[in-house]
């Protein structure tokens, strides 16, 4: 296998992927044989070629794998990868990849039920959206999903504040996908919360 052909299979996975709108919107998918699957190859697919990976190349795989083990409900692992890639990105001081690690760590540590660390990572990501001029096209990021994780938590006010700001900042960027995406979120805080 060849990292181009992992790098398709890992992207097309993202087909099954979608939010639950029953479980606070994480992110679930419709066939976790394949992704079991896929992740398998990519592990072998590691091991195998690791000392020969580029930095870019290394990036992407940890950070993909990471996301997919925690889609797959084993977050322990994710968070392993995810550490690594967050190690890796900050050696080599790549702001942006940073805040992304950031976020996507913070993500595992939400599926591990580990929220105070989690928002913890989130703040973090935050942070550096605004302390760097680069990071700041993540900042809708970070907070939305520093709003999921206060949502989990049953902190309905602050969560909506999270999406509300998340949603000011996407309707400027005007992707009606990434809209959408906060509008529901948004609308799921305020049904919980009793706003609705």
């Amino acid at each position: 296998m060849t990292f181009f052909s992992l790098k398709e299979k890992l992207l097309a996975i993202n087909k099954t992927i979608y939010f639950d709108h029953n479980d606070y919107l994480r992110e679930k998918t419709t066939d976790p044989f394949k992704l079991k699957q896929v992740l398998a190859e990519a592990e072998t697919y590691i091991e195998q070629a690791l000392a020969n990976l580029d930095k870019d190349k290394k990036y992407f795989l940890y950070g993909t794998i990471g996301n997919l083990f925690r889609i797959c409900e084993k977050p322990q692992t994710a968070i392993r990868y995810l550490e690594q890639n967050l190690h890796d990105v900050q050696e080599d001081h790549h702001y942006t990849r940073i805040i992304v690690s950031l976020i996507r760590l913070g993500e595992a540590y939400k599926y591990n039920n580990d929220h105070e660390r989690a928002l913890y990572l989130f703040h973090q990501a935050i942070n550096k959206c605004d302390v760097h001029t680069e990071g700041a096209r993540y900042l809708d990021f970070a907070l939305q999903h520093k709003g999921k994780c206060l949502l989990e938590l049953k902190k309905g006010k602050e969560a909506m504040n999270c999406f509300e700001n998340a949603l000011r900042i996407r309707r400027e960027k005007g992707e009606p996908s990434l809209i959408a995406s906060t509008q529901s979120a948004l609308d799921l805080a305020r049904k919980i919360s009793g706003f609705s």
